[in-house]
């Protein structure tokens, strides 16, 4: 079967681009190694200027443009780094640029894209409707349209991320790779494949937007809702990348919201990367089903990195309390002086810290000679929170957990 893009295009692509482009690194993975039983490779597209792969393919299909398209100049919509790709290469090509982003997009987003130079049009309640004001403004006023995936340009400029990986590391085994309109896997499915043709590429889709799972019959149709992964959380899947999936993709394994909270928070801990939701997604797969990949060297496309710093900080916090690290206790004591200086005695003496504390006399169902605190304590890890409850308890304080979610390992 001809597919729309070739490995000829892919590597004409990386010529293309090549010297304008960072050729990011490759780098083996040690500690997620000993967690999983595979050996890892991680591909950092997180550290391109604007942040994520998006580059490749905007600067390939500028790249492309005849001389009255570039004086016309282009359009595209996206509400993140698609946006900030087109705007940044846009500006170096000296090519005008206006992106039609979603009128909800938060400003930081729209000051960032704004400060590579392009203008920025807010239109829409999403991305569908932004690429239809996208559609309007190109015909009104000749601009030529940069889709985020559906382009072959567009999709040759994601697959040099295969072409720079197996250069580095031609034995691997899998490559896995996120999946939102699917140009950046169908990119890299045909590099790969052309390469090493025994290789197995998975995508890794976002549960609440599984598009191109649904698109392949392999599941029902996606709810959609508030996700991690907005990188990947496309509705419609490429005309183009549709086929190349279906032809060349052995598998797609989907990432829930608690399973790409985990993969951020990992990377972060483990190997000290800042990656967004969408990146975190191959190794949110990985992590689901580990047995799989034991004992095979697989390579994880980091696709960006562009994470609010807030809501990174709420991750991190959220992953100390599901590892037992972070806890509130309830803690029953008597109203009476000296009592809560009992309870921060204990709790320092067996080593645990208290990050805040609420001391509860008129507005809990206890009577009125006690009290509850809520304490806010680091530990070690949940076999810690069991000695510290037990202390307080032994003590004369009954204690409960109230942490809202699991301990791992408890």
């Amino acid at each position: 079967m001809s597919l729309p893009v070739t490995a000829d295009d892919i590597r004409a692509a990386a010529a293309a681009i090549a010297g304008a482009v960072l050729r990011t690194p490759s780098v083996l993975a040690p500690a997620l190694a000993e967690i999983t039983g595979a050996e890892i490779v991680l591909k950092l597209e997180t550290l391109h200027p604007t942040g994520s792969f998006k580059e490749r393919g905007a600067l390939n299909k500028l790249l492309s443009l005849d001389p009255a398209q570039r004086q016309a100049g282009v359009i595209a919509m996206s509400a993140g780094n698609h946006a900030q790709g087109v705007a940044y290469h846009a500006r170096r090509l000296g090519i005008p640029a206006t992106i039609v982003m979603p009128a909800d997009t938060p400003f930081t987003k729209v000051e960032r894209t704004e400060a590579c130079g392009a203008r920025v049009i807010l239109r829409g309640a999403g991305l569908a409707e932004a690429r239809l004001a996208a559609d309007e403004t190109a015909r009104a006023e000749g601009l030529t349209l940069v889709h985020p995936y559906d382009d072959a340009k567009v999709i040759a400029g994601q697959g040099t991320v295969a072409l720079e990986l197996l250069a580095d590391h031609p034995a691997l085994d899998v490559l896995i790779v996120p999946i939102g309109g699917g140009g950046l896997i169908s990119g890299i499915a045909v590099a790969a494949k052309a390469i090493n043709p025994g290789i197995t590429i998975i995508g890794a889709q976002c549960a609440l937007y599984a598009a191109m799972l649904y698109a392949l019959g392999r599941c029902p149709a996606p709810n959609g809702g508030t996700t991690l992964a907005e990188g990947i959380a496309v509705k419609e899947p490429g005309v183009l990348t549709r086929p190349i999936v279906e032809a060349l993709v052995d598998d797609i394994l989907l990432a829930d919201e608690v399973g790409l909270e985990r993969a951020i928070a990992t990377l972060v801990d483990v190997e000290k990367l800042v990656v967004e939701g969408a990146g975190a997604a191959p190794l949110a797969a990985l992590l689901a089903e580990p047995g799989r990949f034991r004992g095979k060297r697989v390579g994880l496309v980091l696709s960006g990195g562009n994470i609010d710093a807030r809501l990174l900080a709420s991750i991190l916090q959220r992953q100390l309390v599901r590892a037992g690290r972070l806890v509130r206790l309830r803690i029953e004591i008597s109203d009476a002086p000296g009592a809560l200086a009992k309870i921060a005695a204990i709790i320092g003496e067996k080593g645990g810290n208290i990050v805040e504390i609420y001391h509860q006399r008129l507005f809990q169902d206890v009577p009125v000679k006690l009290a509850e605190v809520d304490a806010v304590i680091e530990t070690r890890n949940p076999r810690h929170v069991g000695e510290l409850i037990a202390a307080l308890s032994a003590a004369g304080f009954p204690t409960r957990l109230l942490s809202s979610t699991a301990l791992e390992g408890s």
